[in-house]
C-alpha cells in the first residue's frame, strides 16, 4: 500500500528469472554463507589467542577449551568445500591447530614491533585491541597458514574479509617475516609472491606489486624485501626480480621497479637528510654513493 492508501501492484521477478536463479542455487556447492561463516572464524581465532577478544575477563581453562572447541567447529564448516575430502580436511585442521603456537608468538612479535616503532602507540595492548596493521597481519598469518596447506578459496575470503575491514589488501600467498610492522595501513597491498623479511615496517598507502601481469604467469611476480627494511607513505615496488636490500629506507612516494642494495636510502627528492646505516656508520654513508640514490 502507498502513501495515498492504494494498493500498490504485485512485484514479480521477469518470467524465466526465478528457474535460472534456482537452478544456480541447485547447483552451487560451497559452504552457505561462507563470507559470514570466515568472518566469525576470524574471531573465534582472535578470542582463543588474546584475552582482548575473549566473552569474558579471567577466563579458566575451561573457557579456553570451548572457545577452542567453537574454532574448530568453524574451521571444520568452512573446510566443507567440494575439492577437500575428509582425510585431507582432517590433516589440515591438525596442521592448522599444531602451527596456533607459533602464529601466537609471531603475532606477539608483531604487536610489539608495532608498539615499539610508534610513538602514539601506549603498549602492546593498544596495539592488539586497535590498530587496524596489528588487525590485517592476524589474519593474514591465518590465512597463510591454510594458503600453504594448499586450501583453495578460504584464505582469499579471509584475506578479502580483513580488506574490508582495514583497507589493507594483502594476499594470503605473501611469505612475512617476524616483528611486521604496518603504521596507519589505509592502501597498503602485498601481493601473492611476496617474500618480506624479518622487522620490515611498511607505512599507509605502499604498494607491492607486480610489474607485468599476465594470466599466465607462474613465476615470482612481486617483490622481495630482506630485513629491517622500512618503507614509506606512497612508495611503490614492483616486479618478481626486485630486492629491497637489508636495511634499506625507501622514501614516500618513490616508484621502484629495480633492486637496491643493503643500506640504501631511496628518495624522490636530493633536498632529503641522510640517514645512517644498519650499522650507525654515518661516515660510510657520505662517501659510499652506492647507500644513497635520488630518483
Amino acid at each position: 500500500m502507498d502513501a495515498s492508501g492504494q494498493v500498490s501492484p504485485r512485484l514479480a521477478l521477469p518470467a524465466g528469472f526465478t528457474d535460472v536463479l534456482a537452478a544456480e542455487r541447485a547447483a552451487y556447492d560451497l559452504p552457505p554463507q561462507l563470507p559470514k561463516v570466515a568472518e566469525q572464524l576470524i574471531h573465534a581465532f582472535l578470542a582463543l589467542l588474546f584475552p582482548h577478544y575473549t566473552r569474558e575477563p579471567g577466563c579458566r581453562a575451561g573457557d579456553v577449551d570451548a572457545d577452542a572447541a567453537a574454532l574448530f567447529q568453524l574451521l571444520d564448516e568452512a573446510l566443507t568445500l567440494p575439492t577437500i575430502d575428509l582425510d585431507i580436511r582432517r590433516r589440515v585442521s591438525h596442521e592448522f591447530v599444531a602451527a596456533l603456537p607459533g602464529i601466537r608468538e609471531t603475532l606477539l612479535l608483531d604487536a610489539a614491533a608495532t608498539a615499539d616503532g610508534d610513538p602514539a602507540a601506549s603498549g602492546v595492548d593498544e596495539v592488539i585491541l586497535a590498530y587496524p596493521g596489528f588487525f590485517a597481519t592476524a589474519v593474514h598469518r591465518m590465512a597463510h597458514q591454510l594458503w600453504t596447506a594448499r586450501v583453495p578459496l578460504l584464505p582469499r575470503v579471509l584475506g578479502e574479509l580483513a580488506h574490508r575491514f582495514t583497507g589493507i589488501d594483502i594476499h594470503p600467498g605473501a611469505s612475512i617475516g617476524h616483528a611486521f610492522a604496518i603504521d596507519h595501513g589505509t592502501g597498503v597491498v602485498i601481493g601473492e609472491t611476496c617474500e618480506i623479511g624479518d622487522r620490515v615496517r611498511l607505512y599507509q598507502g605502499v604498494t607491492l606489486g607486480a610489474l607485468v601481469v599476465q594470466k599466465a604467469m607462474q613465476s615470482k611476480r612481486h617483490p622481495t624485501v630482506q630485513d629491517d627494511v622500512i618503507i614509506y607513505s606512497g612508495a611503490t615496488i614492483l616486479g618478481g626480480d626486485t630486492v629491497i636490500g637489508a636495511g634499506a629506507r625507501i622514501g614516500g612516494n618513490v616508484w621502484l621497479t629495480r633492486s637496491v642494495p643493503p643500506g640504501s636510502f631511496i628518495s624522490t627528492s636530493a633536498a632529503i637528510d641522510r640517514r645512517r646505516t644498519p650499522n650507525g656508520s654515518a661516515s660510510t654513508e657520505s662517501t659510499d654513493p652506492a647507500l644513497e640514490f635520488h630518483l
